[in-house]
């Protein structure tokens, strides 16, 4: 079971950019030439309204290059360990800034190309802006990965079905819906999502929810994987 810790975007912006041992440049690009590309531990960047970071948080962890075409087009190449623990999760993060109650709409389309081995999820990861609630969406997974907490059963919501997880890693509660099978593309209708933990389950009240992130939560890619969002958008209202 992965352990979930506290604050991957907060750790993104305190955290000094560390350039890692190893750095393998070129490899991590695109076919084309990207608008940007870093290898620093906490490298980011703010793009077209998303701001994209490396994001290398977990110990143990071995060389990641993220690169990108806009914040809703970007990837990263990875060569992390087979061993335990998650090591990164690189993500384009959108600021969202508004209550439950206050959201008229929340919806985002993704499409990823990710590999067939390593150790990995694609997903969301929104938070409240008092960084107290972790609502993890998992679109994906592979490998020796899993959510922390209990489970609660099975939903259908917000256009997809999931497996629901609740638990706490000591620093916020984490709320973890994981799709009954993968996927690689579609729509997520994330207000649904939200009012069923407010309304339906009382496990927090009317939020303020502060960041919206998408991205790769990456346990180990030994030898080097690419992962790609082809496209990305978040909308609210």
């Amino acid at each position: 079971m992965a352990t979930r810790t506290l604050g991957r975007a907060a750790k993104a912006l305190l955290a000094p950019a560390l350039a890692l041992g190893a750095t393998v440049g070129l490899a991590s690009a695109p076919a084309q030439a990207a608008v940007w590309n870093s290898c620093e531990q906490y490298g980011n960047t703010s793009l077209n309204g998303y701001t994209l970071y490396n994001n290398i948080w977990g110990s143990g962890a071995g060389s990641q290059c993220i690169w990108a075409n806009s914040g809703t087009n970007w990837g990263v190449w990875a060569n992390h360990p087979n061993t335990g623990g998650i090591k990164s999760y690189p993500n384009a993060k959108k600021v969202i800034n508004k209550s439950i109650t206050s959201l008229g709409s929340l919806t985002s389309d993704y499409n990823v190309t990710v590999p067939s081995s390593g150790a990995y999820n694609t997903s969301y990861d929104i938070w409240d802006t008092g960084y107290k609630y972790e609502i993890m969406l998992w679109v994906n997974k592979t490998g020796a990965v899993g959510p922390l907490g209990t489970s609660q059963g099975t939903l259908t919501l917000g256009g997809h079905t999931w497996t629901v997880y609740k638990g706490n890693n000591g620093s916020n509660d984490v709320f973890s819906f994981v799709r009954t099978s993968n996927s690689s593309s579609g729509t997520v209708d994330v207000l649904p999502i939200l009012k069923w933990i407010k309304d339906t389950k009382g496990w927090f009240g009317n939020v303020t929810i502060g960041d919206l992130q998408f991205g790769f939560e990456i346990t180990s890619s030994s030898g080097g994987l690419d992962f790609v969002t082809n496209s990305l958008s978040v909308s609210s209202s």
